[in-house]
Parts: C-alpha cells; structure tokens; sequence
C-alpha cells in the first residue's frame, strides 16, 4: 500500500517538472523567432500604400552638360589705369583749395594754389636767362652787321654766337625746370609779357574724373612727395581676388565672371578677367585675379566686398531632381523602386545642389528607377512603420 502511494507521488512530480520543462523550452523558441524576425526585418524597404502612390513620381536619373561655378571672395579697387595721384611739384604752402571730394574734374583743371621760394627763385632765374638771350641775340646782329661793314674782325661775331648759344641754353634750362614745378604755357606767356615774378602757381589735374581723395588742407606746406589728390575714373573697376592654386588652372584671360557684391544685393554684375598672377601666394596658396568691370552708374564703390563666381568649363555629370534626395544624419537617400508599390531606400553620394539639381557621385546608376517627386511621404510613411 506504501509503496503504491509513493510510485503515484513519483510519477505526479515527474509529469510536472515535464510539463514546466516543454513550456520553458516552447518560450525560449518562440522569443528566438521574434528575435530573428525582428532582425530580418529591413526598414529601408518600404510598400507604398495606394493614397501614397498617386503623390510619387517615379523616373531616372538623367545625364546633363554641368558647368561648376567657383566662388572667390574679392574685393573692389580703382582701375590703375584710370586713375592718377597729383601732388606738388615743389616745396611750398598751400592757400588756395577749388575742390572738394567727389567733384568732377577735367583735365588742366585746377585744384589748389600753392606759394613757394623755389619757385619764385625757378621765376628770377628764367628771367634773367631770358634778358640775357634778347641781349646776346641783338649783339650778335649788330655784329654782323659791322662785319658787314668791314668795322670789326670775324672773330668778334664768333664770341658773340657763342655767347648767344650759352644764354639760349640757360634759358632752356630754366623753362625746364619751371615746367618741372608744373608751369603750363599760360603761366609762361604771362610771365614773358610782365616780366614779374608770379606769386603763385595752380597744381592742376592731369586726368579726367572724380577726386576720391584730398589729403590738404589750407595752410598745410606740402612736398614734391606728398599725394595731395586721387583722381579716378569710376566707369569701370577692378574686382580683385584670391583663387586657390587647385583651381587656378579652370581660371584664364578674357573668361567672363559674374560678380555679386553683398552690400548691393542679389544684382550681378558681369566682368572679364584680365589678369592672372603667374605666381602663388606661398602664405595663402592662392593665385591673385584681377577682373574688370562696367560701372557706369557707379554704384561699385572702392574697397566694397565682392564675391567673384568663375563658370568652369561644361563637363557631363549624372544628376538627380533635389526633390528626390531625403536627408538623416547627414546621409543623403534616394528611394529605388524595386516594384510597382514596393521602394527601397539607398544612401547615397551628392554634390553641391546647382539649378535645383544634384550631381552624383556614388550610389546610383543611370539605369535605375527612383522616386524623383514625392520622396518626402515616402520616407514619412517608412518613418511610420518603423515605429509600429
């Protein structure tokens, strides 16, 4: 009777620890196949629903002649041609001034008056030289004629030549230094009919254009080496620039730029090259680039900030819509279609987005069928069901 007792109790807890033992088992397997699945499951790939489909538009990436623009900081300049520094040409004071910054002068216009002992002494010396010319001419005349006459030697006309050849060139001398200190030929002929030293002379301008600068006031004493004015012709200005060496080479003469200044708005201006530095900055590693541009309204003003935008020659390049790119964790993604309802998403390398395109560079095929409109549902429906 025991032992009957006792076998029943055996075999009850042996068919219990049994049972326990399937069911563990039966839980480990069916959290392994939800791990696996879990696993298998690709969220790149996502079925359209038939709502979503109608707002996509499914086509190919498309072969294009692409032209890249290259942008350069610059900056404005006076065109060195067009313009002029003018100063004295002898140590004095001024005391007079005819024009003030931004007048527009023309050339032999005067622009300020200045006094100087030099130049009073240049004046005494160019009349002395003179007198002495008119005298030596109207000796060596009277000679001849009393040579004529037989009343004195050859001789005698010889020394009077002589002496009007050395006071012709005393005078020249002192006219030249005279035009050295700026002196026009009004200022010489009233000089030759008063025989009076002028107490003054105008510093004129050589050039046409604006003054945009005036470094003198009334009073100041200047020298021969002092720039008192700039004069600028403003119709057209250098845009200068700094192209690094690794694209200099796309850069070359007569190569139409476009130039956009900041302070001016989107307005752009178009401009030539018209030189290219044979040497590199071995500091910045950049090649000067000097541009020239119309400015015939002149609102391109010196020293304002440029951006130069230099087109490179056309090369083909595959390239795809903007629309079509969705963007995550600075990763691009272009959706291919693998069936009619079924998308998968790719990652790939883009360009710099030019005209609303993007240039490829790896990661697609121009054989490929990619979503080119619409792929920002798509990628919200996949962000869906990845959250599911």
């Amino acid at each position: 009777m025991n032992f009957k007792l006792i076998f029943i109790g055996l075999t009850a807890v042996a068919a219990l620890l049994l049972a326990g033992c399937d069911k563990s088992e039966s839980n480990k397997a069916a959290g392994k196949d939800q791990q696996e699945s879990a696993e298998e499951r690709d969220f790149n790939s996502i079925t359209a629903r038939p709502e979503i489909l109608h707002r996509l538009e499914i086509g190919q990436p498309h072969v294009i002649d692409l032209a890249d623009k290259i942008q350069v900081p610059g900056r404005i300049q006076v065109d060195e041609e067009r313009t002029a520094q003018i100063g004295s040409y002898v140590t004095g004071r001024i005391i007079e001034m005819f024009v003030i910054l931004g007048d527009y002068v023309k050339p032999g216009q005067k622009l300020a008056r200045i006094t100087s002992p030099d130049l009073a002494n240049a004046q005494l010396a160019y009349l002395r030289a003179l007198s002495r010319a008119v005298v030596t001419t109207k000796s060596l005349e009277r000679a001849r004629h009393l040579l004529a006459a037989d009343a004195i030697p050859l001789a005698e006309v010889e020394r009077r030549q002589s002496e009007l050849e050395i006071a012709q060139a005393e005078l020249g001398a002192a006219a030249d230094l005279l035009r050295s200190f700026g002196m026009g030929e009004a200022e010489f002929k009233e000089l030759k009919q008063k025989s009076k030293v002028l107490p003054w002379l105008d510093i004129k301008s050589t050039r046409e254009g604006y003054v945009i600068a005036r470094n003198v006031i009334v009073g100041q004493v200047v020298q021969p080496a002092d720039p008192l004015f700039q004069i600028a012709d403003l119709s057209h200005v250098w845009v200068v620039g700094d192209v690094p060496e690794q694209i200099a080479r796309d850069v070359g003469l007569e190569q139409h730029v476009e130039i956009n200044v900041p302070a001016l708005g989107p307005h752009l201006f178009d401009g030539v090259i018209i030189f290219v530095s044979d040497t590199v900055n071995r500091l910045t590693r950049t090649v000067m680039t000097r541009v020239m541009v119309e400015n015939p309204e002149r609102k391109l003003k010196p020293d304002m900030l440029a951006n130069m935008h230099i087109t490179d020659a056309q090369h083909k390049v595959l390239v795809v819509p903007e629309s079509a790119v969705v963007r995550e964790l600075n990763q691009d993604y272009v959706f291919v279609a693998v069936s009619d309802n079924q998308f998968q998403r790719v990652p790939v390398q883009l360009d710099k987005e030019v005209a609303n395109l993007r240039p490829v560079l790896q990661g697609l095929t121009i054989d490929q069928r990619i979503v080119i409109s619409g792929a920002f549902h798509l990628d919200s429906e996949r962000k869906l069901a990845e959250l599911e």
